[in-house]
């Protein structure tokens, strides 16, 4: 199975409550032979993007937008579902930016943050091994000091891709381990550096403070770092992920996201409420274990497998290029 088929099948809990309501109301009486949608209809559109979690304020200004679509033609359950795929991809073009680091900075320091749980230390490894394919020169820090399987987990993908992983006892310090691990980066001349940090709760003050502290301590040796610190959010919390990123953007300076466990998620929704709340960089979105099953973020693709629609079905779409933007590496 394709990466973009996972993506399609993960998302279908989502696109199947979008579907099936656009199903129902192209059977409906108003609307047969109809070349624009009744306040009904609009209300219904508006409740089914709701049970896709996009928020109630996304699923409004999407409804609204269908109220002045023109429709070539008859509404169908196709055609709206082809005009809602294109409203949604272009919320979310802006926001879709492949994780570049910047060869400047050597290393590029990577900052991982999220809750207990969200996939942080699997996509370390992820991205560990597509930059090592790639012929980047990786170093992982195993900062999570608080769950010993944390860093043992870490070492799995460090020996499974020859990356050196810089890792402390459990319970350790981990601004101090953080240090340590840039200290020896710089020296080893090592283009990347990934700092997985310790799941924790966006309510639990003192851990905050203690991500801030990772911060601040790695500043001490470059002042522009981190120069990524990226949220990883798991993809089935839904409307939760917009408190979690806004408690980590005050606590480490949130710069992107990457959204994983999409693999069967009625929730995948939330990512456009993400882009129109904040309008930071979403990097990538996993589907699975594998590392290929990490890939960059395409707005046209996601809103496609998020509405049902066809890959073909967006050929008329003039801001459509019709490339599988999902094919390429996080880094280019």
């Amino acid at each position: 199975m394709s990466w973009l088929q996972k993506l399609k099948q993960g998302l279908s809990k989502s696109s199947q409550k979008v579907s099936d309501s656009l199903k129902s109301l192209s059977s409906l009486s108003s609307l047969i032979g109809a070349s624009k949608l009744d306040a009904s209809s609009l209300e219904e559109v508006e409740d089914a993007l709701i049970g896709a979690d996009l928020g109630t304020a996304s699923a409004a200004r999407l409804a609204g937008a269908m109220r002045t679509h023109k429709f070539d033609g008859p509404v169908t359950a196709n055609s709206l579902a082809v005009a809602l795929a294109d409203a949604i991809a272009g919320i979310l073009q802006p926001v879709a930016a492949p994780l570049l680091p910047d060869p400047a900075h050597r290393p590029h320091v990577l900052l991982l943050v999220g809750v207990n749980g969200s996939g942080k230390t699997t996509t370390a490894g992820k991205l560990a091994q597509q930059w090592h394919q790639q012929g980047k020169k990786v170093m992982l820090a195993a900062a999570d000091t608080f769950r010993a399987a944390a860093i043992e987990q870490l070492q799995i993908w460090g020996d499974r891709t020859g990356t050196e992983v810089i890792a402390g006892v459990s319970g350790g310090d981990a601004a101090a381990l953080a240090y340590t691990a840039l200290e020896k980066a710089r020296k080893e001349q090592v283009d990347i550096l990934i700092i997985d940090t310790a799941g924790r709760l966006q309510n639990r003050t003192e851990l905050m403070d203690e991500l801030g502290k990772i911060v601040r301590v790695i500043r001490k040796l470059d002042d522009t770092a981190p120069h990524d610190s990226v949220i990883v959010l798991d993809g089935t919390v839904g409307q939760n992920a917009l408190s979690q990123v806004k408690a980590f953007q005050q606590a480490a300076d949130v710069s992107g996201l990457i959204v994983t466990k999409l693999d069967g998620s009625a929730k995948g929704g939330v990512v456009v409420a993400l882009a129109e709340t904040f309008g930071l960089p979403v990097h990538a979105v996993g589907v699975g274990e594998g590392a290929d099953d990490l890939q960059p973020f395409d707005a046209q693709e996601f809103a496609n497998a998020l509405t049902g629609v066809a890959d073909n079905e967006n050929a008329g779409n003039e801001n459509y290029d019709g490339r599988n933007a999902l094919e390429r590496p996080l880094s280019q």
